[in-house]
């Protein structure tokens, strides 16, 4: 399988096990004008992924209930869907860049969501 929409399309899926959190990225992805998607864990992340080839951005916590954690995941994401862009972050742990997949970013909670759209937007096309 693999991605068929073009890669500028600014759509996320945010992977994010307490719900108060998730609710509020996607409530600031969807004003900055992001259309979003949201799990609560990876069986239901890549249920997403596997019927929504648009999703271009994965945000994903680190700890979280289900089959597997969020660096699995993203090693996934990475295997299955190479353009996507993604971020891991966590509140309790520092992953670092060797235990990632290539051209993930890791960030720490609490981190700026100004920031991370910047640098989301940054990497979508013109």
């Amino acid at each position: 399988m693999g991605q068929s929409t073009p890669i500028g399309t600014k759509t996320i899926l945010i992977v994010e096990d307490e719900a108060l959190i998730r609710f509020d990225l996607v409530d600031f992805f969807e004003a900055a004008g992001w259309r979003v998607f949201e799990a609560e864990n990876a069986d239901d992340a890549i249920r997403i992924l596997d019927h929504h080839k648009e999703v271009r951005a994965v945000l994903t916590d680190v700890q979280m209930p289900g089959s597997m954690d969020g660096v699995k995941l993203a090693h996934y994401v990475r295997e299955r869907f190479p353009p996507t862009v993604l971020f891991v972050v966590s509140g309790n742990l520092h992953i670092p860049d060797s235990e990632l997949p290539p051209q993930t970013t890791f960030l720490p909670k609490p981190f700026d969501a100004h920031r991370l759209l910047r640098q989301l937007e940054a990497a979508q096309p013109r």
